[in-house]
C-alpha cells in the first residue's frame, strides 16, 4: 500500500483507507435508513411524501427490508474496520447507537430529537478528520454542530408548515413556528461566529487571506434562511441545494476562496 501523503494541517491522506472509511460509514447510514423505513412503515403511509417509500408503499416487505439492512450494516462495518484508522469503527458504532436511541425513544422528545439528528453531522466531521489523522478544531466542531442544528430546526419548521403533526412525529407537539424560527436565528448566528473564529485561528491559512471564504459562508447561511422563511423550503437540505442556483454558485465560490486562502492558487 502506498505511503500516505502529508497534509498542511499535520494529517496524512491515503486513498484506499480513506475511501473504505467513507464508503463504510455511508453504507451504515443507508442501513439505518432502511431499518427506520421498516419500523415506521405504518406511520409513513400517512405522510404526504414518505408514503411513497418502498416499504410503506408495499413494494418491499418489512422482512425483506430488514434483511437488506442487515446486509448493508455488515458490509459497512467491515469496510470501516478495514480502513484501519483509529476511531473510525468506534465513531460508526456510536452513530449507530445514537440512531437506535433516536428511533425508539429520542425522536419523541422536543429539542432532544434535534440534537440527536444534528450529532450525526458532527460525527461525520470527526470521522473525516480521523481518516486523515487530523484533530478537529473546537471551533470547527462548534460551527458544524450549530449549522447542523440550524438545518434540523428548519426541517422541523417545514414539518409543521406542511401539516405533519404529532401523530407522525411525537416531538412536533412540543414545537411551534415561533420557537423554531428563534432557534434557527440563534444557531445560524453561532455558526457564523464559530466559522469566523475558526478561520482567524487557523494555522494553515495564509496571512491576510483568512477571511476569504467567510462571505460565501455568510451568504450561504442567510440564503438558506431566506429560502426557509420566504419560500417555505427546508424539508430536505439536499433538495434545497439542488433547487438553488445561488447556493450552488456560493458553494463553488467557497471552494475557490478556500483554495486561495490555503495558498494553493
Amino acid at each position: 500500500m502506498p505511503l500516505p501523503h502529508a497534509l498542511a494541517g499535520g494529517g496524512s491522506f491515503d486513498l484506499l483507507p480513506y475511501m473504505a472509511g467513507v464508503t463504510g460509514f455511508s453504507v451504515v447510514t443507508s442501513a439505518v435508513y432502511v431499518f427506520n423505513d421498516c419500523r415506521d412503515a405504518a406511520r409513513d403511509r400517512r405522510h404526504p411524501t414518505k408514503r411513497e417509500r418502498p416499504v410503506a408503499a408495499g413494494r418491499i416487505t418489512p422482512r425483506a427490508g430488514a434483511l437488506f439492512g442487515l446486509l448493508l450494516l455488515a458490509i459497512g462495518l467491515t469496510l470501516c474496520w478495514w480502513s484501519g484508522r483509529p476511531m473510525v469503527l468506534e465513531l460508526t458504532l456510536t452513530y449507530l447507537a445514537i440512531n437506535l436511541f433516536y428511533s425508539f425513544w429520542g425522536r419523541a422528545i422536543p429539542v432532544i430529537d434535534v440534537f440527536l439528528l444534528a450529532s450525526g453531522f458532527v460525527i461525520r466531521v470527526i470521522l473525516g478528520c480521523a481518516l486523515v489523522y487530523a484533530v478537529a478544531s473546537l471551533w470547527l466542531l462548534l460551527c458544524s454542530s450549530t449549522l447542523a442544528l440550524f438545518m434540523t430546526f428548519a426541517k422541523r419548521r417545514n414539518d409543521l408548515l406542511t401539516g405533519v403533526d404529532g401523530d407522525h412525529r411525537a416531538s412536533l407537539d412540543g414545537y411551534d413556528v415561533t420557537f423554531l424560527e428563534q432557534a434557527m436565528a440563534i444557531t445560524a448566528t453561532l455558526a457564523l461566529m464559530a466559522y469566523a473564529i475558526f478561520c482567524m485561528e487557523s494555522s494553515v491559512l495564509v496571512d491576510g487571506r483568512q477571511f476569504a471564504s467567510l462571505p460565501f459562508v455568510a451568504f450561504g447561511v442567510l440564503e438558506y434562511l431566506r429560502r426557509v422563511r420566504i419560500a417555505g423550503d427546508g424539508g430536505s437540505p439536499v433538495d434545497l441545494l439542488l433547487g438553488s442556483r445561488a447556493l450552488q454558485a456560493c458553494g463553488v465560490g467557497w471552494v475557490l476562496a478556500t483554495v486561495w486562502s490555503l495558498g494553493w492558487l
